[in-house]
């Protein structure tokens, strides 16, 4: 079973410079209890692919097209299509998010208490001493110490680290089918990353459900990750299951992101190589393939098609989809 199917979809938000279409014909899916990993540098659309899903994105400011066919408890939904105050009933409950930056997610004149009480009170109709034990047994799920007398904390009487399990327990309160991680590291030293990234992946076994993890870190994809789906330019230029990505990446842009990561499995030889260029404008893309102003291999594709056609994304075996000239046929 298929527990999310996303299918084309677009999100372009009118500017007074033009449009910036930050998302372009994205289409994936997860199953239930699998992590997907979504990378690629800042700009391409990752997170804005996961706001919409969540409904978060102001009608107003964007034009979000396609559809998003979720298992919910009550049966198939589809998100993008869903009113909006229909779709509260369903996040937070069915569907969660954490969000990056934890001390602008929690309100500081609340404690985290109120807040995750708050966030179970609002889908189960149950006294408030349910939801407060609820509460303490999630945070003491991750990892906070002491949990019934922290429920009364504030969140700046936390660590960056505490606060991001502080998140996770609010996201985790109602016992989500899927958890939607957005780069849940960023700002965090190493070692409490990589405690993050355990907890996450502990929680994930015992609340058995599905992840997609959104970052740019391809050191925490290899280790947390079933799928990765590589986002460029506000599209998925390669898709395959982690293994395959890592050992056989077919699109120039996954093998600069795979070629910028120190390897512990093989001998220092030589310095690291950086992607050549910026990122394009999302209001201005480039003709043709929008990374062929940075890529190093284009000249093995014949003539111009580069620079003046869009590769599909194709099936290149066993599941491997990438969005490339080079290897096409093969």
């Amino acid at each position: 079973m298929t527990l999310l199917k996303v299918e084309n979809l677009c999100v372009d938000f009118p500017t007074p410079d033009g449009l910036v279409a930050a998302v372009h014909d994205t289409s994936f899916e997860i199953n239930p209890g699998e992590t997907l990993a979504i990378v690629g540098e800042s700009g391409s659309g990752k997170t804005v692919t996961n706001l919409a899903l969540m409904g978060l994105i102001p009608a107003r400011t964007a034009n979000i097209s396609g559809s998003a066919k979720f298992e919910s408890h009550d049966g198939p939904i589809d998100l993008l299509s869903m009113d909006r105050n229909e779709l509260r009933k369903y996040r937070g409950r069915d569907i969660a998010m954490i969000f990056q930056d934890p001390m602008s997610s929690l309100h500081p004149f609340y404690t985290i208490g109120d807040q995750i009480i708050e966030a179970h009170q609002i889908h189960n109709k149950v006294d408030v001493k349910v939801s407060r034990d609820r509460t303490i047994e999630l945070l003491e799920m991750v990892g906070i110490q002491g949990a019934a007398t922290r429920i009364k904390s504030f969140p700046h009487q936390f660590s960056g680290g505490m606060r991001q399990r502080v998140m996770i327990a609010m996201a985790l309160v109602n016992n989500p089918a899927l958890l939607i991680a957005d780069e849940p590291t960023t700002a965090l030293d190493v070692t409490v990353q990589a405690q993050i990234i355990k907890l996450l992946g502990d929680l994930q076994k015992e609340f058995k459900m599905a992840m997609i993890l959104i970052t740019h870190d391809m050191g925490v994809v290899a280790g947390a990750a079933d799928r990765v789906n590589v986002m460029y330019a506000g599209r998925i230029v390669e898709s395959a299951n982690v293994k395959d990505l890592y050992a056989n990446p077919l699109m120039p842009y996954t093998q600069g992101l795979l070629a910028s990561v120190p390897r512990m499995d093989r001998p220092h030889t030589a310095r690291l190589s950086a992607i050549p260029g910026q990122p394009p404008s999302m209001i201005a893309l480039p003709t043709g393939c929008s990374f062929n102003p940075r890529c190093t291999r284009k000249n093995e594709v014949s003539g111009s098609r580069c620079e003046t056609e869009m590769p599909d994304l194709t099936v290149r075996g066993n599941g491997h989809l990438a969005r490339c000239f080079i290897g096409e046929g093969a």
